[in-house]
C-alpha cells in the first residue's frame, strides 16, 4: 500500500466550499458523502492521470463521468479549441460549427434524421419528452427504476445515480401532480411492461431507458428486454427514447442502439459530443423534430446552445472517432483485462463481489448476486463499497464515489495503468478481507 495521503489543501478547499456552496459541491455526488472522506480538488489532468491540490497523482477512471474517451488534454481537441478561442467564444447566433456536427451525427447514426443542440443531458432528456407529448397529444410516461435521466422534475421517480446513492428516489421540490403522469416499470422485466401499457398504453406518450444503465452502476438491458419495448411501443405508437447521454459513441460509433440493433424514434445524447465541455442534445425522426419550435409548437430553446466551443471539440472528438474505429477495440481489450483482473482478485479474496462491464463501462458491486436491476443493485454492500474506495484512493486510483456509478476507461489508459489498477485492486481486496 502507497503512503497514506496528503489532501491538506482539499481539506482546507471543501471546508471553504462548505460556507458558500450547498454541502460544498455543485453535483451531489462530488460531495463524496456516503465514501465518508474528502474530495480531492483537482488542478489538472493529461491522458489517463489527474491531479489535486496536494499534488497527488491518481490513474482517473471517472474521465469527467464519460466524456473523456480520448483521455484528458488530447492535443487534437486542444488545437481546435484555441483555434476558436480567437474567434470568440460565444455568439448566440448560427455558426457553420453547428450544422456540420448535425451533418456528422446524422452520418454516424443512422436513427438520426433531425437534431436539436442544448447544453446538458437533462436538457435533452427533458426537451425529447416534451417533444414526444407535443408530437402524440398524450401525457403519460414510462421510465425504468434504476435510469437516471437528469434532474427533471417528471423523471425523480426512483432514479439512480446521486438520488440513489443519497437514499432520495424523490426529490422535494416535485409537486406531486407533475410525477402523477410518471409510471415507473421495472427494468428487464418485460412483464412489468406489459402490464402497464395493458393498464395506459392508449395515454402512454413515451417509453424512455438507458439501453446500459450507467447510474445504478453498470447494468445492460437484456436483448429480449429491449426488443420487446421497442415492439410494444410501436403497437401503441408511443414514442420511443433511448438515452444515450452516456453510452452515446463510447460503447460503440453508433452507441448503444448499434449493439442492441434497436432503431428508437428519439435519441437523448450528451458527454462526448462536447469533447468535455457542457452539451447535450436530442433527436430522431423528422416528423417528430419538426414538432420542436420554430417549425412546431413544442418550445425549447436555449441561449448558449450550439455553443462554438462545444461544437468545434464535439467535431473533433467525433471526427477523430469515426477516423479510427481500432479505439473501440482497444477499449474492448482494457476493459476485458480490469474485468479479469478484479474478478480474479474477488475470487483469490473470497469478496461477496461481482462485476458488470459493457465494453469500456464497468462496476464492480458488492453483492453475492449479480446485478441486473434497480433491487438487485440497492441490496449491495455500500459500507464495504466506501472501504474499498477509500482504499483504492490511497492506492492513487481514482474511482467515481458511489457503488451506484460507472467506472470509465479511456484510450489514454496504458496498459501499465491497467496492471497497476489490478494490483491496487489486489492490495484493496486482501486487505477487506483480513479485516
Amino acid at each position: 500500500m502507497k503512503n497514506k495521503l496528503n489532501n491538506e489543501n482539499s481539506v482546507e478547499l471543501f471546508r471553504r466550499a462548505k460556507e458558500v456552496i450547498p454541502g460544498g459541491v455543485n453535483s451531489p455526488v462530488r460531495a463524496f458523502t456516503d465514501v465518508d472522506t474528502t474530495p480531492p480538488f483537482i488542478v489538472k489532468a493529461d491522458g489517463s492521470k489527474i491531479y489535486d491540490e496536494d499534488n497527488n497523482e491518481y490513474i482517473d477512471y471517472v474521465g469527467s463521468y464519460g466524456p473523456m474517451i480520448l483521455g484528458h488534454n488530447p492535443s487534437i481537441v486542444n488545437e481546435k479549441l484555441k483555434e476558436q478561442i480567437d474567434n470568440s467564444l460565444s455568439f448566440g447566433a448560427p455558426t457553420r460549427l453547428e450544422v456540420e456536427i448535425a451533418e456528422l451525427i446524422k452520418e454516424i447514426v443512422p436513427s438520426i434524421e433531425m437534431i436539436r443542440m442544448v447544453n446538458s443531458g437533462t436538457e435533452a432528456t427533458m426537451s425529447a419528452l416534451r417533444a414526444a407529448r407535443g408530437y402524440t397529444g398524450r401525457n403519460k410516461i414510462v421510465k425504468f427504476a434504476g435510469n437516471y435521466h437528469g434532474h427533471g422534475d417528471c423523471l425523480l421517480v426512483q432514479a439512480g445515480s446521486g438520488a440513489l446513492t443519497h437514499g432520495v428516489p424523490s426529490s422535494s421540490g416535485v409537486p406531486e401532480s407533475i410525477t402523477d403522469n410518471t409510471i415507473v416499470a421495472e427494468y428487464n422485466n418485460i412483464e412489468s411492461v406489459a402490464n402497464i401499457f395493458k393498464n395506459y398504453g392508449r395515454d402512454i406518450a413515451a417509453v424512455i431507458m438507458e439501453p446500459v444503465s450507467g447510474n445504478m452502476g453498470v447494468v445492460p438491458a437484456t436483448q429480449e428486454f429491449i426488443d420487446y419495448v421497442r415492439e410494444i411501443t410501436r403497437e401503441y405508437n408511443s414514442v420511443l427514447i433511448i438515452d444515450e447521454v452516456m453510452t452515446g459513441f463510447r460503447l460503440a460509433l453508433s452507441g448503444a442502439q448499434s449493439l442492441y440493433k434497436v432503431e428508437p424514434d428519439l435519441t437523448c445524447f450528451g458527454k462526448i459530443i462536447g469533447g468535455g465541455l457542457p452539451v447535450g442534445a436530442y433527436g430522431g425522426k423528422k416528423e417528430i423534430m419538426q414538432c420542436v419550435a420554430p417549425l412546431g409548437s413544442v418550445y425549447q430553446a436555449g441561449t448558449l446552445s450550439g455553443n462554438p466551443l462545444s461544437m468545434i471539440a464535439g467535431i473533433t472528438t467525433l471526427t477523430y472517432l469515426k477516423n479510427n474505429l481500432k479505439i473501440y477495440d482497444d477499449l474492448e481489450i482494457k476493459g476485458e483485462k480490469l474485468q479479469r483482473g478484479i474478478e480474479k482478485a474477488i475470487e483469490d479474496f473470497k469478496i461477496e463481489a461481482t462485476v458488470n462491464r459493457v465494453g469500456s463501462m464497468i462496476t464492480l458491486f458488492f453483492s453475492s448476486k449479480k446485478v441486473k436491476d434497480y433491487e438487485d443493485a440497492k441490496s449491495c454492500n455500500t459500507e464495504l463499497f466506501a472501504k474499498y474506495f477509500k482504499a483504492m484512493l490511497n492506492e492513487r486510483i481514482y474511482l467515481p464515489p458511489s457503488q451506484f456509478e460507472t467506472f470509465f476507461i479511456s484510450n489514454a489508459h496504458s496498459e501499465k495503468d491497467i496492471e497497476d489498477t489490478i494490483k491496487a485492486v489486489r492490495n484493496t481486496l486482501h486487505n477487506l478481507s483480513c479485516s
